[in-house]
């Protein structure tokens, strides 16, 4: 089942890279008493990924902080060496992303978002999604229909839903 608006997220151990390299990390103590704005992407270096979702959030993170977000987080099921390199390449570790690497996909299927496309290499992928957390809670969800769509999911759309 999809979680849905109103439901508390799945407890996750996600992998971040530290200063000593892969660290894991709960998405609980990520969210905590804050309000993040949450997002997934099929997968780092992809096209739509690299090209909309990831820039629409880099080129609004000062207004979304301004607007009550204490934190941005990116989840991809990618490993967390790929993550780095994704967030130095566009910009997202100097707009202060938080890049979560969902390696074996177990956060991604226990919110129910999971999908494969196998022309394309895709296995056990995240759909594109957004969601406002607060304290763990999901106050909103907006899922893409197509993996290679950035509309309702941007970083544009959830500063006009603020």
């Amino acid at each position: 089942m999809t979680i849905a608006q109103g439901d508390r997220l799945p407890e996750a151990s996600l992998i971040r890279m530290g200063d000593g390299g892969p660290e894991p990390v709960t998405l609980s103590s990520v969210t905590a008493g804050k309000t993040v704005a949450l997002f997934g992407v099929p997968g780092a270096f992809t096209g739509t990924c690299s090209n909309a979702h990831m820039p629409s959030f880099v080129n609004n993170a000062d207004a979304l902080k301004a607007k009550g977000v204490d934190a941005i987080v990116c989840v991809a099921v990618n490993d967390p060496f790929v993550m780095q390199a994704w967030a130095k390449d566009t910009g997202a570790d100097g707009a202060g992303i938080h890049m979560l690497a969902d390696a074996d996909g177990a956060f991604t299927k226990a919110m129910g978002l999971d999908f494969d496309a196998p022309p394309v290499g895709f296995h056990g992928r995240s759909r594109r999604f957004s969601a406002l957390v607060e304290d763990g809670t999901v106050k909103t969800l907006s899922v893409e229909e197509s993996p290679g769509v950035c509309d309702v999911s941007s970083g544009d759309a959830m500063l006009k839903a603020l």
